[in-house]
């Protein structure tokens, strides 16, 4: 009996330690980066469901940019520049970058003269890590490389990611 209630104790303060990260995210001061989490999320013309969807989005990790907050509403805008508000719990603080422009290479160090590990073609998706002085790590799908911010579009103009 004493081991079920030590693991009840012991589930409490984990489920209480992840309900803080989730208020603590709800509380970032936009604008910020964020993701699309969700398979499927609908952007709407107003902070609620009663609000007609104006936009679907089918594809995960999307960057989008969270302009302003409510709670439990983001307004957000996408890549293509449309804004509306979508569910906060839609929304990942996953950092994600789209390819923008012609086809881009993916160096093996955040420098011109690198050599090219991969070429991704505009409108690809990646997890971006390590931004700086105008350079971000990407992974799409296990492949990564340095791309230059001026080729994605979810990082701002000088930003740094740790």
């Amino acid at each position: 009996m004493r081991s079920v209630k030590g693991f009840g104790i012991v589930a409490a303060l984990v489920l209480a330690v992840a309900a803080a990260g989730v208020a603590e995210a709800q509380q970032r001061t936009p604008p910020y980066w964020a993701s699309v989490a969700a398979g499927k999320a609908r952007m709407r013309t107003g902070p609620g469901r009663q609000f007609p969807a104006v936009w679907l989005y089918v594809r995960a990790d999307l960057p989008i940019r969270v302009i302003a907050s409510v709670p439990n509403w983001r307004r957000i805008e996408d890549p293509d520049g449309a804004k509306g508000w979508v569910q906060a719990n839609l929304l990942s603080e996953r950092r994600t970058a789209i390819v923008r422009g012609g086809i881009q290479p993916l160096r093996t160090a955040p420098q011109e003269s690198a050599a090219i590990a991969w070429r991704v073609e505009p409108g690809v998706v990646g997890r971006i890590s390590r931004c700086g002085d105008g350079w971000c790590r990407l992974d799409v799908a296990g492949r990564g490389g340095f791309i230059s911010t001026d080729h994605i579009w979810g990082v701002g103009t000088g930003e740094t990611v740790p």
